[in-house]
């Protein structure tokens, strides 16, 4: 599964009736179990790609790490129905996790449980502290070189990329999924894998401006935030409450900032 692409015979028609037999490459999308010291946490629909970034990325958005040392391995098990993803956390984050694990399982409970589990949803955001020295300029030169790094998108045309840009807007590193939250969660991953920081730089998604990935980039400290198209109101409401600067409907020839 280490291919993200399988090619497929399609019939392709023409506006003038014609019909045309070729050959596509299809984005794989496939199931990925997330197992948190040895119990099941969460299923994921991503690409197969870059799955240990996975671990690490989504380990950090779901507050369940607050450094790469606390992510003691990832081991990956590949099956006909998906991949099992398992993530071993220090000790030191055991309680962490099963205090999260248990507001997972009464996620679907009502009354009081339910409030509970609002507040849980909306938890408070830490400050951003770091700051991008990025200007306009930068972010469109970051915006053109995109395409260029996306190789999965080219052959497929079905997945979202996440990109850690330079503050003059070179394309530092770029990681791609299925879903946008994976590839935002694959590219903050391989950051703490790698050690790198933002630097001055920001980030950027070639998605709409979700709630969840203000939420990831927040946490992960990241200073700008660039998104291809539209924001919700909560996205830039959490935003707003953790200081976090947006760039969104971010096209070659213009964007809007909050």
């Amino acid at each position: 599964m280490n291919n993200s692409a399988v090619e497929h015979r399609l019939l392709r028609i023409g506006a003038d009736g014609s019909r045309t037999a070729i050959d596509r490459n299809i984005a794989i999308e496939a199931p990925v179990a997330i197992e948190i010291n040895g119990i099941g946490y969460a299923v994921l629909m991503g690409s197969p790609a870059d799955r240990e970034d996975l671990a690490f990325g989504f380990a950090q958005s779901e507050r369940l790490i607050d450094a790469p040392e606390d992510v003691v391995s990832v081991e990956t098990h590949d099956s006909d129905a998906g991949t099992i993803l398992r993530i071993w956390l220090a000790p030191a984050m055991a309680e962490r996790a099963a205090q999260r694990i248990r507001h997972r399982v009464s996620e679907s409970s009502c009354g009081l449980c339910g409030i509970e589990n609002l507040e849980q949803a909306l938890r408070p955001l830490p400050p951003v502290s770091a700051r991008s020295d990025a200007d306009d300029h930068a972010v469109f030169a970051a915006l053109a070189a995109l395409g260029e790094q996306q190789p999965l998108g080219a052959r497929t045309g079905a997945v979202h990329a996440a990109a850690l840009c330079a503050a003059d807007g070179a394309i530092r590193l770029v990681r791609e999924d299925v879903g946008r939250h994976n590839a935002f969660d694959k590219l903050i991953g391989a950051m703490l894998r790698q050690g790198l920081d933002w630097d001055g730089g920001f980030a950027l998604l070639s998605s709409r401006c979700s709630y969840e990935l203000v939420e990831k980039a927040a946490l992960a400290n990241c200073p700008l935030l660039v998104a291809i198209s539209a924001p919700t109101s909560l996205a830039l409401d959490r935003a707003k409450q953790c200081g976090l600067q947006l760039r969104i409907l971010a096209r070659h020839d213009s964007m809007l900032s909050i």
